[in-house]
């Protein structure tokens, strides 16, 4: 009798093992060009750029959660104002040191973000995105009525009493550098993973996603969970910086306006997207806000062109697929069964991004 023939199966590996050397020098490059920045740039110039880096955090975030989740929200700065206030109230009626305070304010935004995720996963759609930015106003509103945040005022960080304006800045500057790093380092890391498998799924299509046994609405709500606690992360970054919050400034609805702006220029669904995106604003930002209402006319100009002709933003317009820093893609294998009578398998590549 002939031998029963063996159905071919196939193996999901990660491709680009081969580039992850050469985005690890970069970031290191870039990192060692960053800490020499300090000696050579202004000290109100190394404060724009923790704006910067706070930027990146922002747009890194919700690029995870709306590039790969399927889940735009334009109330994050629910978690922002979130992690602003948590970490001057731990720094200040707490007493915990600086960064202690800072990591824990961004673990209380995402445990908000949690709670808060079974009301506005409720929603879909549109209605997500409305009820997102319907939240933010409740924690606005609900800010105000607490007096030991200040109320209507806001809240001053006095943790930095004592300190000389050089050391202070020098160490924001250095601790948003480091912050904007793991943020970005950690993304690459979570979508190179297995769950970063699901969520590229989830991202072509979701409804594919669900019926090849993707758990679709769990990782919705883990990268919401995630995505705001990145958002506390940056609020409270934006705080310590700023030495100071208030209502009116750090749930200001600007911040979902900024990030959704820099993602869409930078390039939805990457990794380098929303850098790029970031300094990209950062620069017009610079340049455009003594122009008053006409910045944000040509912020808004330019969104409608990159929209238009350059859909996968400018990254995509610049690689045009070819160039990836941080590889992303996933290569099938397929193992074909040995020939009758002998002969080796065979195997059959392809390698999707």
């Amino acid at each position: 009798m002939s031998a029963a023939k063996e159905a071919p199966h196939a193996v999901v590996r990660r491709g680009g093992r081969s580039s992850v050397a050469g985005a690890a020098v970069m970031v290191a490059a870039v990192v060692v060009l960053a800490v020499w920045v300090p000696y050579n740039v202004s000290l109100g110039g190394l404060t724009q750029l923790v704006g910067l880096f706070s930027l990146i955090i922002l747009a890194t975030t919700w690029n995870l959660l709306a590039g790969y989740g399927g889940l735009v929200s334009i109330g994050q700065q629910a978690f922002i104002g979130a992690g602003g206030y948590g970490v001057i109230y731990l720094a200040d009626a707490v007493g915990l040191p600086l960064v202690i305070a800072l990591l824990l304010a961004a673990v209380v935004a995402g445990l908000l973000a949690f709670v808060t995720s079974f009301l506005v996963f409720r929603l879909v759609g549109g209605y997500f995105a409305i009820g997102t930015w319907v939240l933010a106003e409740g924690f606005k509103l609900l800010t105000t009525q607490v007096d030991a945040l200040g109320g209507g005022s806001g809240l001053s960080l006095q943790a930095f009493s004592g300190t000389d304006r050089v050391t202070r800045i020098a160490t924001v500057y250095w601790l948003g550098l480091a912050l904007a790093v793991i943020v970005v380092v950690a993304t690459y890391v979570l979508m190179r993973s297995p769950v970063g498998l699901g969520l590229t799924a989830i991202r072509d299509d979701v409804k594919a996603a669900s019926s090849l046994g993707v758990h679709v609405r769990r990782w919705q709500r883990f990268v919401y969970v995630a995505a705001s606690a990145g958002a506390g992360l940056a609020g409270a970054l934006i705080a310590v910086n700023a030495l100071r919050v208030s209502p009116d400034s750090i749930y200001s609805v600007n911040y979902s306006a900024f990030m959704i702006f820099i993602v869409v220029i930078g390039g939805l669904g990457t990794i380098e997207g929303p850098i790029i995106g970031a300094v990209v604003f950062f620069v017009l930002q610079q340049q455009l806000s003594s122009y008053g209402t006409w910045y944000l006319v040509a912020l808004g100009a330019l969104a409608v062109v990159v929209v238009l002709f350059a859909p996968t933003g400018v990254w995509g317009l610049l690689t045009r697929g070819r160039l990836e820093m941080f590889p992303l893609g996933h290569r099938v294998e397929v193992d074909r069964p040995a020939a009758a009578g002998g002969g080796r398998a065979g195997r059959r590549s392809a390698t999707r991004a």
